[in-house]
């Protein structure tokens, strides 16, 4: 494999991957939308995750790391405000030790399953001489106002997010909830035009949904909402990042990015409907690019940051 980086593989995947009648909504999306000969549509998604990328297994509860591995596809089925259905899990364990890895993975899959409603089909063990990779593929239903995608943005529209941001890996990256029943609960009784979850970076996410828009947005950075753990992160590590750039890069937040017309997002901020707290922190415009407005009232490019894997050569 040549030197690159992980969206520049993925562009390539798409420009080579052929169309298919099934495929309502493919690659480039939080999930894909198939649909069955029958008219159904499923919404289907699936990550992998690794130790010593995504955990570290000698450091934590494995049933946090079980709880991650899942909790992380159920994020996407919640950006795309969807209901989960069904998942099957694939483990490829380390031959030392493998089994009782195994059999607490399954304490952190099962509880996480049970709170979603969500059936656990099946999945694939397999055993090796590295690491732990964990595979979780989940399936979902949709609604009557069909699924909410990366595509819909518009200039005008507010930026809404849920929750706050930066400072993850202290602990959250492993505990989080993952936003289901409030993607749901505002598909339903809201106007969204476009959404992402925040699994690699505020500014890095955004930067995707304004890829597949096709439109830029103006953040005001002050409005983000910044959590705890980013302010503790920056004191403790005192290398110069601000809280705002934690909360901006860090990334495994798995919160929500909503695109909300303006009206609408004067009536959500108003009715806060959700446990957790709905801010919006800048809005979409017709000029490509990420901007940060200044005091002054005009806009500079705001440099996308967050986590994206890197190829060698």
């Amino acid at each position: 494999m040549s030197g690159g980086a992980e969206f520049e593989l993925i562009r390539h995947f798409r420009a080579r991957v052929p169309q298919h009648p099934a495929v309502e909504l493919g690659p480039g999306d939080d999930a894909a939308v198939v649909c069955t000969p029958r008219g159904e549509r499923v919404v289907v998604t699936v990550d992998m995750l690794s130790d010593g990328v995504d955990f570290e297994l000698d450091r934590v509860d494995t049933r946090r790391v079980g709880h991650k591995a899942l909790a992380v596809s159920l994020s996407d089925i919640a950006a795309m405000a969807a209901r989960p259905l069904a998942a099957v899990i694939a483990v490829l364990l380390p031959r030392r030790g493998g089994m009782e890895v195994g059999r607490r993975l399954a304490e952190g899959f099962v509880p996480l399953a049970e709170e979603f409603h969500l059936a656990l089909a099946g999945g694939d063990t397999n055993t090796w001489d590295g690491p732990l990779a964990i595979s979780s593929t989940v399936f979902g239903t949709l609604g009557p106002r069909g699924p909410l995608t990366r595509g819909g943005a518009r200039p005008g529209d507010r930026i809404v997010v849920t929750g706050a941001f930066g400072g993850s890996i202290l602990g959250r990256h492993l505990d989080f909830r993952p936003r289901v029943a409030e993607a749901l609960h505002l598909q339903a009784d809201y106007t969204l035009h476009a959404g992402i979850d925040v699994s690699d970076g505020l500014a890095i996410d955004l930067s995707h949904l304004l890829e597949e828009s096709g439109c830029g947005a103006v953040l005001h950075t002050a409005a983000v909402p910044i959590h705890d753990d980013a302010r503790r992160l920056a004191r403790e590590q005192n290398d110069g990042r601000s809280p705002l750039d934690h909360a901006l890069g860090d990334g495994e937040d798995f919160e929500l990015i909503l695109a909300v017309p303006a009206a609408e997002a004067e009536r959500l901020i108003a009715d806060q409907p959700l446990a957790v707290p709905l801010t919006v922190i800048g809005e979409f415009v017709a000029k490509l690019g990420l901007f940060e407005a200044d005091p002054a009232g005009s806009h500079r490019p705001l440099a996308v940051r967050g986590w994206e894997h890197r190829f060698e050569e």
